[in-house]
């Protein structure tokens, strides 16, 4: 089995598995986030797209981010330049 941090805790390990490899930077996984194009998709909603991120950028976003946990272990590191941090 092969898994990001966040699925292995969730999967609480029922099938009494070993991690084998972990922080090894071969295995960043980095997210993203990109608004839909309005122009293209007339249909969506551009501006609460757009608010959402604006606040996944901003230092409470960031910050909500780091302190999503699973079973007391931080799950995502995150590393957006927040501007006047």
């Amino acid at each position: 089995m092969l898994a990001d941090r966040s699925t292995w805790l969730s999967f609480k390990n029922r099938d009494d598995l070993d991690i084998v490899v972990e922080g090894d930077n071969k295995l960043f996984n980095q997210y993203g986030v990109i608004l839909v194009n309005p122009a293209k998709h007339p249909y969506v909603k551009k501006d609460f797209g757009q608010a959402f991120v604006d606040w996944l950028g901003s230092a409470e976003g960031q910050k909500a981010i780091t302190d999503y946990k699973i079973g007391g272990q931080q799950q995502f590191f995150a590393n957006a330049s927040v501007p006047g941090a």
